[in-house]
């Protein structure tokens, strides 16, 4: 397990509220995780607990989806509407289980990070409609992210993150980058992270409230 339930991460400092009962309605109800919490509060937590199942093989390539992108879009109108379209364009979870294949397994090295990524751009392997590298990189944090092994972590790149990094970390004030530009920011956030002393995502988090 990643989290423990009730534990909120260090630099987390609210969770995302959704209206339940507005999401469930716009989704196909096998896509729902169970464990969600019915209060619509959503913490990081919340999702590394379904990304946990999904490795276990208790919770599908979908349900995990789901769950990213509730958190993601949060109390945005249009997100029930642009993740079903998302999940309705991958209706047997191949092309979610192929994109994160290479992210399941126990400790992901850089080449499998740079290989989940290609495949999410990849329309002929994995590229969903509304899925764009800014929520497919939160994907790939909840499915490959290990706490406490420090090191190259799959971080969450989209464009708070993107417009708030210096420029040493190597990526482009833009939508769309590419898998190297992504390396480049994990490499750096790992650096970041050891010099001092906390764990990678707690350098995201830092870098996307410095706004």
């Amino acid at each position: 397990m990643q989290t423990t339930k009730g534990v909120v991460l260090p630099g987390e400092r609210a969770p995302v509220t959704v209206n339940v009962d507005r999401w469930r309605a716009g989704l196909p109800p096998e896509v729902w995780p169970d464990s969600l919490p019915a209060s619509g509060q959503l913490w990081r937590h919340d999702i590394f607990a379904v990304a946990d199942a999904y490795r276990a093989g208790s919770a599908s390539p979908r349900q995990l989806l789901t769950a990213v992108l509730v958190w993601a879009y949060g109390p945005i109108g249009y997100g029930p509407w642009r993740a079903a379209r998302s999940l309705d364009a991958d209706p047997d979870g191949k092309r979610l289980a192929y994109a994160l294949e290479e992210v399941s397994t126990p400790a992901p090295e850089e080449a499998a990070l740079s290989t989940a990524y290609r495949r999410f751009r990849d329309p002929d392997h994995a590229r969903l409609p509304w899925l764009g590298p800014g929520l497919f990189t939160k994907v790939l944090y909840f499915a490959g992210y290990r706490r406490g092994v420090g090191g190259v972590q799959p971080l969450i790149l989209d464009r708070v993150v993107a417009s708030q990094l210096p420029a040493e970390a190597g990526v482009g004030r833009r939508n769309g980058w590419s898998s190297e530009e992504w390396l480049a920011y994990l490499r750096w956030a790992a650096e970041q992270a050891r010099v001092r002393g906390v764990e990678p995502d707690a350098v995201e988090m830092a870098v996307a409230l410095d706004r």
